[in-house]
């Protein structure tokens, strides 16, 4: 199971959700048929970071209490592992929230390329969200595991099932040694282990 920071910040700012109103009560005019317009907004914070600092003020929080219930509902589930997908994860406090980390990469060119390809994105767009991102390389040395898309999809898919077969390993040996502990705990010592007793043989 995973969970989507950019899925729930869309939720956010869609009819109805909690973002709505606060965020355009901090920057009149962004709504539009009752939702957040991301092209208004973006037009108002990016390359502002002042205004990105306001504004992460009011749905960072929002964007954490879907996560906390999104662990709850996982943990009632009985999921052995879920996934945070968390942009700007090491420039924030999000990785004290997680076990392990996994930074997905790709070569300079590859990365520009792919960004600059989505609609409405501009060059000048580009460069202001990656100065507000640590260096790639930082990244990868900080990460616990790291995805690179550098060399297609199929090559990441198969870095991806490495990965979860890795975790659960993990998971696996941490368990079994819980219940080893748990056994050893149980078992009663024998007589002779307490002080100012004897057993005869």
């Amino acid at each position: 199971p995973s969970f989507n920071s950019d899925l729930a910040v869309h939720e956010l700012y869609a009819p109805g959700g909690a973002g709505v109103a606060p965020v355009e009560a901090a920057f009149p005019g962004v709504t539009k048929d009752g939702a957040i317009d991301r092209v208004a907004l973006s037009a108002r914070v990016v390359g502002n970071p002042d205004e990105i600092k306001r504004l992460e003020a009011i749905v960072h929080p929002l964007v954490r209490q879907a996560q906390m219930q999104f662990l709850q509902d996982q943990r009632d589930a009985g999921a052995a592992f879920v996934v945070l997908d968390i942009p700007l994860l090491f420039e924030g406090a999000g990785a004290k929230f997680v076990d392990k980390t996994v930074v997905v990469s790709a070569p300079a060119d590859v990365q520009r390329a792919r960004v600059l390809a989505r609609p409405g994105m501009s060059v000048e767009k580009f460069e202001a969200i990656l100065a507000l991102q640590m260096p790639d390389a930082e990244k990868r040395a900080r990460a616990d595991f790291v995805i690179n898309t550098g060399f297609g999809f199929p090559y990441a898919e198969a870095q991806i099932d490495e990965i979860i077969e890795a975790l659960r390993t993990r998971i696996r040996a941490a368990t079994e040694q819980d219940e080893t502990c748990e056994k050893s705990s149980s078992i009663q010592k024998p007589p002779a282990s307490i002080p100012g007793q004897a057993t005869a043989s």
